[in-house]
């Protein structure tokens, strides 16, 4: 791994666990055992760094996306549940969940890069619910960008109340929105 990728995860991590604005170039500097001047010279200023992280999720997710293209739409949903599991078990919050509360005081190409990338998870949500709808696997009410956009607040939030309540409330809330869904298993 290269310093710029050490720099680049320890932010990631910070991140998710802190939240942008509470870790400093200092924070990553010690856990990496380098000086700030290593990290300004891989990333000028922190908003560079929080445009690397966001963009670093965004290409993860597009591989993982294009595995799953041909995929059932419910294989699709339970990939989507997977994402938010994994959020849990590692104690963080999403990327997006951790910057939405600090959207007043990023950048403004920061934040949209944070804009791009939550519009292309959603049109990704969005696209897997209508065609479960189309073929009959999921059965709901109104558009498919406002159901994905209630699925995703949703995990969204449950990931950040299970760091209070610490519960399996995950876990039923992804059974609700299946059957919310209707999910029909063929």
């Amino acid at each position: 791994m290269t310093k710029r990728e050490e720099i680049l995860q320890t932010a990631d991590q910070l991140m998710m666990e802190k939240g942008y604005n509470a870790f400093s170039f200092y924070d990553i500097a010690e856990k990496v055992g380098i000086k700030t001047a290593s990290i300004h010279y891989h990333f000028p200023a922190k908003k560079d760094l929080g445009i690397a992280i966001i963009n670093l999720h965004k290409t993860d997710l597009v591989k993982v996306f294009e595995r799953y293209a041909e995929r059932s739409p419910i294989d699709k949903l339970e990939l989507f549940f997977k994402i938010y599991t994994r959020v849990k078990e590692n104690h963080h919050v999403c990327i997006m969940g951790s910057l939405a509360s600090d959207v007043n005081t990023i950048s403004d190409d920061m934040r949209d890069t944070l804009q791009d990338f939550c519009q292309f998870f959603l049109d990704w949500l969005s696209d897997s619910l209508e065609e479960g709808r189309a073929k009959g696997l999921f059965q709901f009410k109104g558009t498919s960008r406002i159901k994905a956009m209630m699925i995703y607040t949703n995990m969204m939030g449950i990931v950040q109340m299970n760091r209070l309540t610490d519960t399996n409330d995950l876990e039923m809330m992804k059974d609700q929105i299946r059957n919310d869904l209707k999910v029909v298993i063929a």
